[in-house]
């Protein structure tokens, strides 16, 4: 089924205690979609100046991605951002960042991709999420993420961009700060008052929660020892569980369990390298193989 990703495209510069890694590909709707494409078609939309270097639209291309939604705009600059953590399970420290084309106005949705049955929105602003959303004719499935920047800044905007998604994706600390719950199961509940039908909140090195209505399911991370740089993990996660989602054509509680026994395992190859230098190398049969190790790993007698 057709997979639609919009987000941030652009140039990375980061270092961890492991090294550094200068003028590498970055954004989150880059990492979402080279683990997603694994499972699914994605279909790319997103914005970049007119410095875009060739050789990353080459670099997407050829990596089975469908970029007729990448919208280069003449007298804007690609999106930069430097970053650097203290501890390769720490939270980035931003050194730099230059928004650029990401604080115009958003990217439109190609004709030929209005249809599209389901939908990541990555954590750009809520307004532009909105607007992004309003695009599309019938989708079966809108996750959008956010970060704190939105909920410290534009929770009205935010609040109504979430009465108009069927999940949504935070990590623990944005769940509380939120909600302004201690507890990550009462959060997720808060935050389906708002209008999601479930909501996915990330644990970095602790796992993943899930939480609907009724029910509520908690994965732990798989047990990488090879961590280099965390940048993506979370929207690498995404797609996994959005890619796995399309590939089976399912929402419900099993398949978003599945989808996020998925997630984590892209995301465990993330960590491994600087940038995309691990995902962009890996097969399915890969992602199977370490999804078995995972499975055995949490059998219960």
């Amino acid at each position: 089924m057709s997979l639609l990703v919009t987000g941030s495209i652009g140039i990375d510069d980061l270092k961890t205690p492991l090294g550094e890694a200068k003028g590498v590909y970055g954004g989150s709707a880059v990492h979402f979609s080279l683990a997603a494409r694994l499972f699914a078609p994605v279909r790319f939309v997103g914005v970049v100046g007119e410095d875009f270097p060739p050789a990353f639209r080459a670099y997407l291309e050829g990596l089975g991605l469908e970029l007729s939604g990448l919208e280069v705009r003449t007298g804007s600059k690609t999106f930069r951002w430097s970053g650097s953590y203290d501890e390769v399970t720490s939270d980035a420290e931003t050194v730099e960042v230059a928004l650029n084309v990401l604080a115009e106005t958003g990217p439109k949705v190609p004709d030929a991709y209005t249809d599209s049955r389901y939908v990541f929105l990555a954590a750009t602003h809520p307004a532009l999420q909105s607007d992004f959303i309003d695009q599309l004719k019938a989708p079966r499935l809108i996750v959008a993420d956010t970060r704190d920047l939105w909920i410290h800044n534009e929770r009205n905007a935010l609040l109504h961009t979430l009465k108009q998604v069927t999940g949504a994706i935070l990590n623990d600390v944005e769940a509380l700060l939120f909600t302004g719950k201690n507890n990550l199961v009462l959060a997720g509940r808060r935050i389906l008052e708002w209008g999601p039908k479930f909501v996915v909140i990330k644990k970095g090195q602790h796992g993943v929660m899930l939480v609907t209505k009724d029910q509520v399911a908690v994965l732990p991370a798989y047990p990488t020892t090879q961590v280099k740089d965390p940048t993506g993990a979370g929207d690498s996660f995404a797609g996994g569980m959005m890619g796995y989602l399309a590939s089976v054509d399912d929402i419900g509680f099993d398949a978003l369990r599945n989808g996020l026994a998925r997630g984590t395992i892209t995301a465990s190859y993330t960590i491994e390298d600087f940038s995309t230098r691990c995902i962009e190398t890996i097969t399915l049969a890969d992602v199977d193989r370490r999804l078995d190790e995972y499975k055995t790993m949490l059998r219960i007698t």
